[in-house]
């Protein structure tokens, strides 16, 4: 199994539930050269037994045998605060997550999970959610014998940088419908990896997780 985006909120909690699973032979996590901006995320320490394998994102298609695996889960994402512009939003969440994909696929990879978000959709008039629902349009072209596109809400867990956001809907999450309230990190990470999991044995072609069905697995 290899991971992208291993060091985020979800990423983090998806090593944990991939190196507790005895069904998972080994659990590469990529992480980025520290050169790269934000790399020193990277230096985060990583559960015992999964890889860390260091990669220069403008030129991923260098990483070779370690993007070669079964599956790959893919967390990576950013704000348009985080990184700077509308441009560098779009590399990171819509060309880095199909560039992966794409490489994962040729490696052999037969099932393909991604974090995605709730409201994803190529035609919306909000920046976010298009850019979101142009990165599953073009997973689902890939062909992806067993493709999973989780759609969570606004993501809770321990961060490094605070987010006012964040500590309103902690307050405020349970006056919100089960459809777009505020969900764990952990609890999307669980579902995902279980999904993608599942896809080896039985693939099912397109398989969407929606807000509600992850809460509380």
């Amino acid at each position: 199994m290899v991971v992208a985006g291993a060091t985020g909120l979800v990423g983090r909690e998806l090593l944990r539930h991939l190196a507790a699973d005895p069904r998972v032979a080994e659990v590469r996590a990529l992480v980025r050269a520290l050169r790269e901006p934000g790399a020193g995320a990277a230096r985060l320490p990583l559960p015992p037994g999964v890889r860390a394998c260091t990669v220069d994102w403008s030129r991923l298609q260098d990483a070779g045998a370690a993007l070669h695996a079964d599956a790959a889960l893919c967390a990576l994402g950013t704000t348009r605060r985080q990184a700077g512009s509308r441009a560098a939003f779009r590399r990171v969440d819509l060309d880095h997550v199909l560039h992966f994909a794409q490489l994962a696929r040729q490696g052999g990879a037969r099932a393909f999970g991604v974090v995605s978000a709730l409201g994803a959709d190529a035609g919306s008039v909000f920046f976010y959610n298009r850019v979101k629902g142009e990165m599953e349009a073009g997973l689902r072209a890939m062909g992806w014998p067993h493709l999973v596109l989780a759609r969570p809400s606004l993501l809770l867990g321990e961060r490094a940088e605070g987010r006012p956001a964040e500590d309103w809907a902690k307050r405020l999450g349970w006056l919100m419908p089960p459809v777009a309230r505020p969900i764990p990190a952990a609890d999307v990470a669980r579902a995902l990896a279980e999904a993608t999991l599942a896809g080896l044995e039985r693939p099912q072609g397109v398989r969407v997780l929606g807000n509600r069905a992850m809460r509380g697995r």
